[in-house]
C-alpha cells in the first residue's frame, strides 16, 4: 500500500509539475541524524532551493561549489536558503559530511539514502534543482548542470522576491 501511495504521489507530482505543487511528505535525516519531514521544509516565507546531489556525481559537485561561491550574496540579496539532498545510498552516507565540510558548504544537507523523496518528486537524474516559493510551492525545476547555470537559478529566485 505504501509503495502504491508513493507511486501515486510521484505520478501526481509529474502531472502537475507546471502548476505550483506542494512538496511530498517523506522523512529524511540531516547530516547530524535529526529527522526532518520534507513537507515542512521552509524558509520563513522566503524562497528556497532544493538541490539533489550525490558525492560521486561530478556535475552535482561542480554545481554546489559554484553556488557556494555566491551563496552569501544570494542570501543577503534575496534571503534564499538551499537544501542539498544527498541521494547517496546508506553505505556511502558517511562520505556526505566530509564532502560538505571539505567544501565549506553552508547548505542544510539532508540524506535520502533510499531515494524516497527523489522518487516522490519524479526526479530521474541528478543534479536536479527545484525552486520553491515562500509558501513551499514548487515553481521551477531544472536538471543537469552547465557552467553558469547558477545565474539562471538566482534570476528565478529574484522574480519571486520582487
Amino acid at each position: 500500500m505504501k509503495k502504491t501511495l508513493l507511486i501515486l504521489a510521484a505520478l501526481l507530482t509529474c502531472a502537475f509539475s507546471t502548476v505550483s505543487a506542494q512538496l511530498p511528505s517523506v522523512t529524511l535525516k540531516d547530516i547530524n541524524g535529526n529527522a526532518i519531514r520534507t513537507d515542512t521544509l521552509s524558509n520563513n516565507g522566503k524562497p528556497f532551493i532544493i538541490d539533489f546531489f550525490a558525492t560521486w556525481c561530478k556535475p552535482c559537485n561542480r554545481e554546489l561549489k559554484a553556488i557556494s561561491e555566491v551563496y552569501n550574496d544570494w542570501r543577503e540579496e534575496t534571503g534564499v536558503k538551499i537544501f542539498a539532498i544527498s541521494i547517496d545510498q546508506a553505505q556511502n552516507a558517511n562520505k556526505v559530511k566530509p564532502l560538505v565540510d571539505e567544501n565549506g558548504w553552508e547548505y542544510d544537507v539532508l540524506l535520502d539514502p533510499n531515494s524516497e523523496f527523489k522518487r516522490a518528486l519524479g526526479v530521474q537524474m541528478i543534479p536536479y534543482v527545484l525552486i520553491c516559493d515562500g509558501k513551499g510551492n514548487i515553481v521551477y525545476k531544472h536538471n543537469g548542470y552547465t557552467e553558469g547555470a547558477e545565474n539562471e537559478l538566482i534570476e528565478k529566485v529574484r522574480e519571486l522576491v520582487k
